[in-house]
């Protein structure tokens, strides 16, 4: 959006169809408060802070997105949800990147000496430099929220990660004995006296089955599993 302000006329130009201008025409229209009795400058803080208050529409919409990935994080964090965080944050870095330049433009006309902006105008522009300051601030806030979702997000899949090892681990620690015990009478040697006895398969099973249990509830004892 660009503006050209002259001593009494205001020229706007628009990149792309579609505005946030309707109130303003409005207004115009029904002569309603004071755009139609004051001059062009005024006009000009009118479309300029129409703009404005519009970053504020597009924050609300913002802030409803970090909302529901911060349920989404709560509730079942996924692969997207990373996605998600990142493409949210470039939004933010696009819309700062969009708030930055208004605000020098805000600051400059406000302590602008030209003849083009009426003292009566410069209250209205310190209204519109404050609001550029709380989108940044706000932006700003919204990017800490969302580094401290992705902290959380990568801590969440961190630790669910761990709980993967933990399980793997003790499925692994409870097969070492067994592959131990399976080592030792797969051996091909010729004299075995375990062999030939009558009971020794039984019994080597009850010692595996044995074993596992007992790991088992070692593990469950020290809360392992």
């Amino acid at each position: 959006m660009s503006i050209v302000l002259g001593p009494n006329f205001v020229l706007s130009f628009q990149e792309r169809e579609g505005d946030v201008f309707d109130s303003i025409r409005e207004r115009i229209k029904t002569s309603k408060g004071r755009i139609r009795k004051m001059e062009a400058d005024y006009l000009a803080y009118s479309l300029i802070d129409a703009i404005v208050d519009y970053y504020f529409v597009i924050l609300e919409h913002l802030g409803e997105k970090i909302e529901a990935l911060e349920e989404e994080l709560i509730e079942n964090p996924t692969p997207q949800t990373s996605s998600d965080i990142h493409n949210l944050k470039n939004e933010l870095i696009f819309v700062r990147r969009s708030v930055w330049p208004l605000r020098e433009l805000v600051n400059n006309l406000e302590r602008s000496e030209s003849q083009l902006i009426k003292k009566t105008t410069l209250p209205f522009l310190r209204d519109v430099h404050d609001h550029t300051i709380n989108i940044i601030d706000t932006i700003e806030a919204f990017r800490d929220a969302l580094s401290g979702i992705r902290d959380t997000y990568l801590t969440l899949v961190s630790n669910r990660m761990n709980e993967t090892m933990k399980v793997l681990t003790v499925i692994a620690t409870i097969f070492i004995p067994l592959t131990f015990i399976a080592g030792i009478y797969g051996m091909n040697f010729q004299f075995m006296p375990e062999l030939g006895w009558k009971w020794s398969y039984p019994t080597v099973w009850g010692v595996i089955v044995a074993v596992s249990i007992a790991m088992v509830f070692f593990f469950k004892r020290k809360k392992w599993l």
